[in-house]
């Protein structure tokens, strides 16, 4: 049997607020680890509060990669992400590291595992096109034609997510094939490392009581005037991150087209629906064990039996 030289990676996934940066923080000091960010909000420099990103506290000293690398109107994908986590890997693991890569972004931690399928670079004239369109008719009617242009990919896009009907819109119409047929003959068979895939569970119940106790904290400790700054700066509202969970809710209400009350609230809703299609993501991928966020001998052993295979 051939030697599997590969590098080897721990992966720590989960939904928000489940408890993926205190554990992985305890597991990286206990083994030696560093820690690269799988978070596609995490990016963002300035974007601390609303993103949940680790204070200088909660890191305890542990190196953090993948924090701060973009400012909020600068473009950055899983391509992107990938292409720089790629080399990181290899230092991590010359420096005599363990490489822990933690994060609730599915999309980045496959394209990291088992590469991207390959499509055409994005098209600005065309892509301003398709922008009006949705301006003018909503992302509902673009949903809709993406429905009648490829079914397949329209029912694993949520019609509110313009983002990913834009994009699969664009490869259809520039291909001139279906996106879902691109994602079948790729079947993301590039897996350039030997890597171990575990993810926290916290009942439902539970994490939704995080996840509402969190807002409420993230409120507390300047989630508003983090939102204004952003503004002032002269971040559009439009901007892709200034749309996500919490800035956006931030903006509505800084607009006056919400009470603090509704904004919270609509705060703590969206996260336990984005929370939920997280879940969903991750509980469709067989590769991942399941273990109690609370459980850290049990992660712990996990990732010491990794290891000791290549010993």
């Amino acid at each position: 049997m051939t030697e599997d030289r590969r590098q080897r990676i721990v992966v720590i996934a989960g939904p928000t607020a489940s408890g993926k940066t205190r554990l992985s923080v305890e597991l990286a000091l206990a083994l030696g680890g560093e820690i690269v960010s799988a978070d596609s909000m995490q990016v963002y420099r300035g974007m601390d509060i609303g993103t949940a990103k680790p204070t200088i506290d909660e890191k305890r000293g542990v190196p953090h990669h993948l924090l701060d690398v973009v400012d909020p109107d600068e473009e950055f994908d899983a391509a992107m992400y990938r292409a720089r986590v790629l080399p990181l890997v290899a230092e991590i693991e010359e420096r005599g590291n363990r490489c822990l890569v933690v994060g609730g972004t599915g999309l980045y931690l496959r394209s990291l595992l088992q590469g991207l399928f390959p499509c055409p670079s994005k098209d600005q004239t065309f892509r301003e096109s398709l922008n009006r369109e949705l301006e003018i008719h909503g992302s509902a009617a673009l949903h809709e034609r993406l429905e009648g242009l490829d079914p397949d990919s329209a029912r694993r896009i949520h019609p509110n997510d313009r983002v990913r009907i834009l994009r699969a819109l664009e490869v259809m119409l520039l291909t001139n094939r279906k996106r879902s047929h691109l994602l079948k003959e790729h079947a993301f068979g590039e897996k350039p490392f030997k890597y171990l895939k575990m993810g926290l569970h916290v009942e439902r119940k539970e994490l939704y009581r995080r996840i509402d106790e969190r807002s409420f904290k993230m409120l507390e400790s300047g989630l508003v005037e983090e939102t204004e700054r952003l503004l002032k700066q002269g971040y559009s509202p439009e901007l892709k991150p200034m749309q996500s969970i919490g800035y956006r809710h931030m903006v509505r209400y800084l607009g006056g087209e919400w009470s603090l009350a509704e904004a919270i609230g609509n705060l703590q809703r969206d996260t336990r629906r984005y929370a939920k299609r997280q879940l969903t993501w991750f509980r469709k991928d067989p590769e991942v064990t399941w273990i109690a966020s609370e459980d850290f001998d049990s992660f712990l052993r996990k990732i010491e039996a990794f290891y000791l295979e290549a010993a």
